[in-house]
């Protein structure tokens, strides 16, 4: 489940006639935090980068004014998709099926099965007849909120969007659903199946590191979240290079070109950010200068 901080959908972001407007930004001494500005390597002007988490409970979303001043001042709002596209929600309801006919049920034994129908049933009040299909990963997702201490749990993402619409900011994707799909495809079912089965038979340790996470993430503890997505208990490294790593290099190469003509504020999960094959570490061995800002 530490793909909460990078995975699935989610994640961000001129006056460009006040060019008189302070554009400096304070910088902070530490790595503990969640804002970065990109600069250098022939950049006409910085860009921004932001970790969001995909879920949290709305009151403890808040934003900076130096990250709505960040967001203000660029060009263009990337996310990890176009979330404000209404088709995205659609063509998610269509990829999230396993391929080649394949069902939930087969891919465990009847009594695993027994153990899956009640608790969806039971505890989450939901039929499995409306899952039969459904790739197992994409049903993690559904205990999230069951994790969370609200009644009503909100995306950063979609706090940020409604800044980036009143500062009418296009907002563009890095990847298509269509894609995330074809991620989660290259993952064996049966992997997922287990995976899916061990979060739910072991429901109380999960919801205590998840909450251990979030509260690295709301105290924006850079260094613990690193090492909590190298080593959790959420999920397993053996496929971070198709869920993580390999997503991050595209990005960068992303990057490269967009920012080159344009200045962006990129939010994607806070786990993409850390680590040697994270973000920040990338985009400095690319040549640029991406330094910490504060985002008190």
């Amino acid at each position: 489940m530490k793909h909460l901080l990078f995975y699935t959908v989610s994640t961000i972001l001129f006056l460009g006639c006040t060019a008189q407007s302070d554009q400096s930004f304070v910088k902070q001494k530490n790595d503990n935090t969640l804002l970065w500005e990109i600069s250098g390597n022939g950049l006409k002007k910085p860009s921004f980068l932001f970790g969001t988490f995909h879920l949290l409970c709305k009151d403890d979303i808040h934003f900076s004014d130096q990250l709505k001043k960040a967001m203000k001042s660029v060009d263009e709002v990337y996310m990890e998709l176009k979330l404000d596209d209404p088709s995205i929600m659609l063509s998610g309801m269509m990829y999230m099926n396993m391929k080649n006919g394949k069902t939930l049920e087969s891919l465990y034994t009847p009594e695993e099965y027994k153990r899956l129908e009640n608790y969806f049933s039971d505890t989450l009040k939901m039929p499995m007849l409306l899952f039969q299909k459904a790739k197992p990963y994409f049903l993690v997702a559904l205990l999230y909120p069951r994790m969370m201490d609200c009644p009503s749990p909100s995306g950063v993402e979609e706090e940020l969007m409604k800044i980036a619409k009143d500062d009418k900011k296009e907002i563009k994707g890095l990847e298509t659903m269509q894609f995330q799909a074809s991620v989660f495809d290259s993952i064996p079912y049966e992997w997922q199946a287990k995976e899916l089965l061990k979060n739910i038979d072991s429901f109380s340790v999960y919801k205590n590191e998840f909450e251990t996470m979030l509260n690295f993430y709301k105290k924006q503890q850079m260094d613990s979240l690193k090492t909590m997505v190298g080593k959790s208990e959420f999920g397993s490294d053996k496929y971070d290079d198709l869920l993580l790593n390999n997503r991050n290099k595209n990005w960068v190469n992303q990057l490269k070109e967009i920012m080159k003509n344009k200045s962006v504020f990129v939010a994607v999960g806070a786990g993409h950010l850390v680590g040697d094959a994270g973000l920040i570490s990338l985009l400095k061995k690319a040549g640029y200068n991406v330094e910490p800002l504060e985002n008190k």
